[in-house]
């Protein structure tokens, strides 16, 4: 239904936690969320897709088969929030679509969402808009991040200049001056290694508000090391992912026989001085600085940023928009874009040549 103001945005990020699902109504200036669904993955699944970021054996065909496990998981998840809404496929505009991301390469020319969004739209009967990086990438971009376009659409202030940072598996910045040209990238890991780590060592998760890592104290000579990493040092437009950031990184630059705790600790500490010195060295006049994704609920990791930064932090809560919707809302208004025939790319951010619609269309 073009004329429908009501669109879905489905993201699973790198943190591998689950499928964020917002059903949004989209009109002029304001996204409003009618209703939100998170489904956690299940221990098989999300150790299936961690074996797709790194090549093995049959990978082709388990790839195909976990994207329509992904996609059936994601469709009976859809009909249960239209059910619950009262709402039919017609009265729905479009679902964005983004898929699990298992590799993304923009310096070899690709990045992999999995996520059968053909058989999403048989299941559904909705379009869906998928495939959102890879257009970025064709234009010389990154293709990522994506959601900077989106944050100037709904968190730009006129009198303010807001720094947004998402901390998900990955932490990426925007970075909305008053005036002249938005700022984006990825600046490093966000809950990704702590995650691993806490993982390899309890079997669990995450560090709840960074709990465990407070015991610790930061090994300085870990920390300088991890610093030392390549990507650090590039100037924007970057990205980066799993394929980069994880647990074969962490135990690269551990020679010692290191606390687990104090591991955890430096781990803590190298999200939070990673964030801190992109703010610093490309948002100089930050006035505010508000945070979304998993990382803005661990409460030792806000405290530490805030001791960095010296900025008052806060959540995107704030804004009126919590947390842990801002992507799935992200891709609903991408895709909204891309079924308008409106650019929805950040050259400034990416890199690419130029203003492009990105998105490929699957028809119900």
């Amino acid at each position: 239904m073009i004329n429908s103001k009501l669109m879905i945005g489905v993201m699973s990020g790198t943190s591998l936690d689950g499928i964020d699902i917002a059903l949004t109504e989209i009109h002029r200036n304001k996204v409003s969320v009618i209703d939100f669904y998170h489904i956690n993955y299940a221990k098989k699944v999300k150790e299936n897709i961690l074996k797709l970021h790194f090549p093995n054996n049959n990978e082709l065909e388990n790839s195909h088969v976990l994207s329509n496990e992904l996609a059936r998981l994601t469709g009976k998840a859809i009909n249960r929030l239209l059910k619950k809404n009262n709402l039919i496929p017609s009265q729905i505009k479009g679902v964005g679509y983004h898929g699990q991301t298992v590799r993304h390469k923009p310096d070899k020319g690709y990045s992999i969402q999995i996520g059968n969004a053909d058989l999403l739209a048989e299941i559904t009967h909705l379009d869906i808009v998928s495939n959102f990086r890879n257009r970025d990438i064709a234009a010389k971009g990154q293709g990522a991040p994506l959601v900077p376009a989106f944050h100037k659409y709904l968190f730009y202030s006129k009198s303010k200049n807001r720094v947004i940072v998402n901390i998900g598996g990955i932490s990426n910045i925007t970075y909305l001056p008053i005036s002249g040209k938005i700022v984006g990238f990825d600046c490093g890991p966000g809950n990704i290694l702590m995650d691993h780590w806490i993982k390899l060592n309890y079997d669990l998760n995450f560090d709840k508000n960074g709990i465990w890592a407070k015991k610790g104290t930061v090994i300085d000579n870990l920390l300088t090391y991890f610093l030392k990493d390549k990507f650090f040092k590039q100037k924007p437009p970057k990205s980066t992912g799993r394929d980069h950031f994880n647990l074969e990184w962490i135990k690269k630059g551990i020679k010692k026989n290191y606390s687990s705790q104090d591991v955890q600790r430096t781990l803590l500490e190298l999200t939070a001085i990673s964030i801190s010195n992109a703010i610093k060295k490309n948002c100089q006049k930050a006035d505010e600085l508000y945070l979304c994704g998993g990382g803005a609920k661990n409460k030792y990791l806000v405290e530490i940023l805030k001791n960095k930064t010296n900025l008052v932090v806060q959540s995107t809560n704030a804004l009126k928009l919590p947390e842990q919707q801002v992507e799935a809302v992200a891709f609903a208004w991408l895709a909204n874009q891309t079924l308008n025939h409106k650019f929805n790319n950040s050259p400034d951010v990416t890199g690419s040549k130029g203003l492009r619609i990105l998105g490929s269309i699957h028809q119900s």
